[in-house]
């Protein structure tokens, strides 16, 4: 039994936030009934291609976007436009523990479904409401989207190359990692909220938004401007309070050299057979070296080009000195300790057989992860929750879908 079982979340997301956030609890083993639209659903299963194949190599109406936010989810079709379909969401709000929903600000008011009309049928409910901007301020009836708020939201300053190298510019992170913080603070949220109810016995509303994580995780980068008032710019990939912290080229490529203290840069010295350095006055502390940044990255870079990638990780790694490749996808689920740590899992799929997954990151010894079910076909589970969870006969599910509200 996961560490979730005993709770329900009713999960009206799309995309990526919400359903990232639904996808943890599901792991940990919460029963989570995913609400879609009739003939439509989550707004990711048409993002594609690639599709998940079948047995034959053909595309299956499976998009590997929604694929990667939606496992152990059951599906479920409603119209909530519709007032029987209203009436439906609001009698599975009353027998669950948790809510998610994306929706604009005051969207779902409109049906019933907005959290003062939901928490009057079930005290207890814990309403996670996730927008761009929060239930409040200015912007707060704005859509928002990952790739608007990396750059409203500062990260797009700090990513990129230096002003004055060709190339330089904004640049978004190569995923929508707004979304994801967004869904990871939203479930630890939700989990604090239980811990509250579990005291307290009354459910509550969190209020989360894009913005607002965004801004909380820029973390030492927000600080640096905080305590200066100076705006941070982009560095490529070095690190504006650590050096030597980046990439530097090699004689059959690159890769990362991450130098955290004074001890590991006289190792990574005497590897590069430059033991001098670690006693040059411009560069025997970080503090030193971060302001002689200019004079060290041009050394460092001559040195690096003599030994190939392989050469540079095996001799650091012997030193202690942390440093490692620049893999692309392939490259790291081939990696020994990806594989190891079976990161790369397979679950049986009705149309492809089985689908990939990437493993939950979260290893706990006495209630681990389940992966129960793939990614819900749409509606796949729409006659089996309204029969177990409200009741409802046959005859009750073919006469809704006649009206169009299944």
């Amino acid at each position: 039994m996961g560490a979730l079982s005993h709770l329900r979340v009713l999960d009206l997301s799309r995309v990526l936030a919400g359903p990232w956030s639904g996808q943890i609890l599901a792991d940990l083993g919460a029963e989570v009934i995913k609400v879609e639209r009739p003939g439509a659903g989550d707004d990711t299963r048409a993002w594609g291609p690639p599709f998940l194949k079948d047995a034959y190599g053909e595309n299956t109406s499976e998009a590997a976007y929604y694929l990667s936010a939606n496992r152990n989810k059951q599906s479920v079709t409603i119209d909530f436009t519709q007032p029987e379909g209203q009436q439906l969401v609001r009698e599975l709000a009353a027998r669950s523990d948790i809510l998610i929903e994306n929706f604009k600000v005051g969207g779902l008011a409109a049906y019933g479904l907005d959290y003062d009309s939901l928490r009057a049928i079930n005290p207890r409910l814990i309403y996670c409401s996730i927008t761009g901007f929060g239930q409040t301020g200015p912007y707060a009836k704005r859509a928002g989207y990952d790739f608007m708020i990396q750059g409203l939201g500062g990260l797009m300053s700090l990513t990129g190359r230096p002003e004055g190298e060709d190339g330089a510019g904004p640049v978004k992170v190569g995923v929508a990692l707004t979304d994801i913080l967004t869904g990871l603070y939203s479930t630890v949220a939700i989990l604090a909220a239980l811990a509250h109810r579990d005291h307290d016995g009354g459910g509550q509303h969190i209020d989360m938004a894009l913005l607002d994580v965004q801004v909380a995780c820029l973390a030492n980068q927000a600080m640096n401007y905080l305590t200066t008032g100076v705006a941070p710019r982009r560095l490529g990939n070095a690190h504006p309070n650590i050096v030597p912290y980046q990439d530097f080229p090699t004689a059959d490529g690159d890769f990362i050299l991450t130098v955290g203290n004074d001890g590991q840069f006289r190792k990574f010295a005497e590897v590069a057979g430059q033991p001098q350095w670690a006693d040059d006055p411009r560069f025997a502390t970080n503090k030193l070296r971060v302001a002689n940044r200019a004079e060290l990255i041009p050394l460092i870079r001559q040195a690096t080009v003599f030994k190939t990638t392989a050469e540079w990780v095996s001799q650091l790694e012997q030193a202690g000195v942390p440093c490692g490749p620049i893999n692309d996808l392939a490259q790291m689920f081939q990696d020994p300790q990806v594989q190891a740590r079976g990161l790369a899992i397979q679950i049986p799929h009705p149309l492809a057989g089985s689908v990939p997954q990437v493993a939950s990151p979260i290893r706990l010894s006495e209630t681990p992860v389940e992966y129960r079910n793939a990614p819900p076909l749409l509606g796949e589970h729409t006659e089996q929750v309204l029969a177990q969870v409200l009741g409802l006969s046959a005859e009750d599910v073919q006469r809704l879908r006649g009206r169009g509200v299944l």
